[in-house]
C-alpha cells in the first residue's frame, strides 16, 4: 500500500520505518530541509533502540523515502498520516496549529479520494477540525466531488522500545464509522494482526479520548506510587515491600508502580496537562487528574529537599555528581525531566554539578552548555571525581552494579542519593554509605536474630 506520513518526528518515524518493513512504500514529508537530507544519508535525529538500522534498510531498499514535497507527498500516499507535534500553549492545551496545516495542505493537493489519519496526539474533537480545515480548501477550489475520511488512530509507543512497541502493538484503535475505511486500515495493519485481533474500532472521539485516558491512567500509578512512599517514608515502611505486596494483585500488577522522583518526558505531562484543559473547557473539574499533576510536581522536588536537609542546606561550593539525565533509560529526551529540575534547584542553592548519561550528553549540550555550573562528564566514573556525594536520577542499566568502592574513593564523603532505588539500603549502609533512597527505611528488610524475635512451642500452640 502506498502511505504517506508527514512528520518525521518521533512517532512518524517509528511509524514510517515499521510500515516500510513490512512491505508498504512510505514517503515521509517534513518542512525541515536538514533533517530530510540527514535522514536520506542515514543520520537519525533521535536515539531509539533498533530504528537506525530500519530506517538505512527500507530507505537503501526503495521503500521508505524523505522529501519536503508536500505535493508529492499528498499524491503518493491513498492513506496520508498526520504525525506532526502538538505542543502544549500556555494555558496548557494541545496547540493544533501544525496539524490543521497540514490538513490544508493535504485538501489543497489532493486530488483523489483520500484516507487521513490523525496519528498525532490529539484532543477529542480534532477530527472534526481537521474535516473542516480540509473541506473549507475542497470548497475554496471547487473540489467538492473529491472524498475523504478522517480517523484517529492514537499511537501508543513507549520511548524506549518504541520500534518494538510498533512492531508488536498491543491493540489499535481506529477510530471511524465509516466501513470503507475499516477495511482499509485493517489491510494496512495486517502484518501486525496475525496471531490474534488486535484491532478495535469505535467512533473518533472514543479513540481521541482513549489516548488521553491511557497516558492520563499510568501517570495516576506512578502518582499514586509516589505518594505512598511519601508516606512510608514517615510511617518507617520499606515502600519496595509495599510494591511487591500490592503487585502481586493482578487487578493491580508490577507496571508503573516503582516509586521514583517523578514522570517526564513528551508525552505524560503534556497529554494530563491537555485533558485538564478540555475538562475545564466545558466546565468539568478533573480533579484527580489535577491531583496526579501536582503530585509529580512535588515530587520532583524530593531529592533536592533531601539533599539540602542533609547538607543542613548549605549548598554553595559544594559540587554533585549526577547519573542519569534523560527522563528514562533508553532515550535521549529531556522534556520535563527530573534531572532538570533537579539541576536547577542545586544551582540556583550555588551547587555545581558533574553530569552523566549514556544517551543524553548531546541534549543536555543544548540545553545547558553555557552553564559554568554544569560539567558534563564522558564517563560516569568522571563524574565523581572530588563530587561531594553521587545522585541518581535515571535508572540506567549500566549504574545498577557499579564499584561501590571506587564511588566512596572518588566522593569526598560517601553519600548517595538515589532517586529510583538501585540499592539495597542494608547493603549500603553496611558498605560505608549514608544512603538516601525513596520511601524506604536505611535498615530495609532487617534480619530477625533468635533473641530479638522467638516463638516457643508452647507460643505456637497457643
Amino acid at each position: 500500500m502506498n502511505v504517506t506520513i508527514f512528520g518525521t518526528g518521533y512517532v512518524g518515524l517509528v511509524q514510517g520505518a515499521i510500515l516500510a518493513e513490512v512491505g508498504h512504500h512510505v514517503v515521509c514529508v517534513d518542512v525541515d530541509d536538514n533533517k530530510v537530507e540527514q535522514l536520506k544519508l542515514g543520520i537519525i535525529p533521535i536515539y531509539e533502540p533498533g530504528l537506525e538500522s530500519l530506517v538505512k534498510e527500507n530507505h537503501a531498499a526503495g521503500r521508505l523515502e524523505f522529501t519536503t514535497d508536500a505535493v508529492a507527498g499528498v499524491k503518493h500516499g491513498h492513506v496520508q498520516f498526520i504525525a506532526v507535534g502538538t505542543p502544549p500553549d500556555e494555558d496548557g492545551s494541545a496547540d493544533l496549529k501544525y496539524v490543521l496545516a497540514v490538513a490544508a495542505t493535504i485538501g489543497e493537493h489532493m486530488e483523489r479520494d483520500r484516507i487521513i489519519i490523525n496519528k498525532s496526539t490529539v484532543p477529542v474533537g480534532s477530527a472534526d477540525r481537521v474535516r473542516t480545515e480540509v473541506k473549507k480548501v475542497l470548497e475554496k477550489r471547487g473540489r467538492n466531488d473529491i472524498g475523504f475520511d478522517v480517523v484517529s488512530n492514537p499511537e501508543f509507543l513507549k520511548e524506549g522500545s518504541a520500534v518494538v512497541d510498533c512492531q508488536r502493538p498491543d491493540r489499535i484503535i481506529i477510530g471511524t464509522e465509516c466501513d470503507a475505511t475499516i477495511d482499509v486500515m485493517r489491510e494496512l495493519y495486517a502484518p501486525f494482526n496475525r496471531n490474534r485481533d488486535k484491532i478495535i474500532v469505535m467512533d473518533v472521539k472514543s479513540a481521541e479520548l482513549t489516548k488521553y485516558a491511557a497516558n492520563c491512567m499510568l501517570a495516576t500509578k506512578i502518582s499514586f506510587m509516589n505518594e505512598m512512599a511519601n508516606l512510608a517514608e514517615r510511617l518507617g515502611a520499606d515502600i519496595e515491600a509495599v510494591r511487591q505486596g500490592i503487585g502481586a494483585d493482578p487487578r493491580i500488577g508490577y507496571h508503573f508502580i516503582y516509586p521514583g522522583v517523578g514522570y517526564g518526558g513528551s508525552c505524560f505531562p503534556k497529554d494530563l496537562q491537555a485533558l485538564i484543559h478540555t475538562s475545564d473547557a466545558i466546565n468539568f473539574d478533573a480533579k484527580l487528574l489535577k491531583a496526579v499533576e501536582s503530585r509529580n510536581k512535588e515530587q520532583k522536588n524530593t531529592l533536592f529537599q533531601k539533599i539540602s536537609q542533609h547538607f543542613d542546606a548549605q549548598l554553595k561550593g559544594k559540587t554533585f555528581a549526577v547519573w542519569g539525565l534523560s527522563f528514562k533509560p533508553n532515550t535521549d529526551d529531556m522534556r520535563d525531566a527530573p534531572s532538570r529540575v533537579l539541576m536547577e534547584a542545586l544551582w540556583t542553592a550555588g551547587a555545581k554539578v558533574q553530569a552523566y548519561d549514556p544517551e543524553a550528553m548531546e541534549e543536555a549540550q543544548r540545553l545547558y552548555g553555557s552553564n559554568e555550573l554544569l560539567t558534563l562528564c564522558g564517563t560516569k566514573e568522571t563524574a565523581l571525581k572530588n563530587s561531594d556525594a553521587l545522585i541518581i536520577v535515571t535508572e540506567w542499566q549500566n549504574f545498577r552494579a557499579p564499584d561501590f568502592e571506587f564511588i566512596k574513593a572518588q566522593l569526598t564523603e560517601p553519600t548517595i542519593f538515589d532517586g529510583r532505588n538501585l540499592y539495597e539500603p542494608r547493603r549500603m549502609v553496611a558498605k560505608g554509605f549514608t544512603y538516601y533512597s525513596v520511601g524506604r527505611t536505611k535498615l530495609a528488610f532487617p534480619t530477625l536474630s533468635s533473641s530479638s524475635y522467638h516463638l516457643s512451642a508452647s507460643t505456637i500452640s497457643d
